[in-house]
């Protein structure tokens, strides 16, 4: 038999190398989306009209290349809704994946915290998908429906490193005045993910200073603070988007005045 030397024998290290490069790769799964990719599929025709008319303000295709979606994750949507984000997620991952939409158990009989500006909005008379309608869709039917408390929310086939992928959107300053354990919760989520996992916070901006105590009046709760309590559940925070940001935004009031886009913030953390 031959022995390589010289260049020969470089080049064939090289491909080797780069052959043990794309395994350990693809024992990892692939990278995230690309633009094009995440164009095509917020686009998808199938899409809800009411989703459409979210994705003004929620900038999907930013927010999913912000998160680093990759096909086949299993990821776990907490505080889910009706399920926007749990939709457009499902679409990412692919059918080798999987997503968890997760909402509490209904308590009868509690009303919503009162607003500064007075009463709520009416209900859109076209409504979103629910939840449970969204996994039934021929395009999502890797959506699983989860009712389970916020301090406990990953299913027990997931909750010890089984995710991949959590988010909470928009509902983080809900935890506030529905009294929520946070602590708990993060620590829950942190349990679940596996080591390199990621975890998606975007929230309304509250003042410097005022924490979670607005969370029940404006809707709000304070970067920082959710920074500092994440953090301490054991996460790295990984990276800011500032693509939801209105420095303009007195973040004094539930609905800003005069009428502007609300300042948001979107926290990307990493468990080590």
């Amino acid at each position: 038999m031959a022995i390589e030397t010289g260049p020969r024998k470089a080049r064939t290290f090289i491909r080797v190398a780069c052959l043990a490069a794309a395994l350990l790769a693809g024992c990892a799964g692939p990278g995230p989306l690309p633009p094009d990719r995440i164009a095509v599929l917020v686009a998808s025709p199938d899409r809800h009209a009411a989703d459409r008319i979210n994705d003004v303000r929620r900038k999907p295709a930013r927010m999913l290349a912000f998160i680093g979606v990759r096909a086949g994750m299993v990821a776990m949507d907490v505080s889910a809704a009706r399920g926007y984000t749990t939709e457009l997620i499902a679409r990412a991952v692919g059918p080798a994946g999987k997503v968890y939409g997760q909402n509490a158990p209904r308590v009868e009989g509690r009303a919503p915290p009162a607003q500064r500006e007075g009463a709520a909005a009416p209900p859109p008379a076209n409504p979103a998908p629910t939840l449970a309608e969204r996994a039934r869709q021929p395009s999502t039917p890797n959506i699983v429906v989860v009712s389970r408390p916020f301090e406990d929310p990953a299913p027990p086939e997931v909750a010890n490193g089984g995710l991949d992928l959590v988010t909470l959107m928009f509902n983080y300053h809900d935890f506030g005045h529905m009294g929520v354990d946070r602590a708990k919760a993060n620590a829950a989520i942190f349990k679940a993910l596996k080591p390199g996992g990621i975890y998606v916070i975007a929230d309304h901006s509250g003042r410097a200073g005022t924490g979670i105590s607005e969370s029940g009046t404006l809707h709000r709760v304070e970067e920082a603070f959710v920074k500092q309590e994440v953090e301490a559940a054991g996460f790295r925070l990984a990276a800011r988007g500032n693509f939801l940001a209105n420095p303009a935004d007195p973040r004094d009031r539930n609905t800003p005045e005069p009428p502007m886009p609300k300042d948001e913030f979107v926290l990307k953390f990493i468990k080590p």
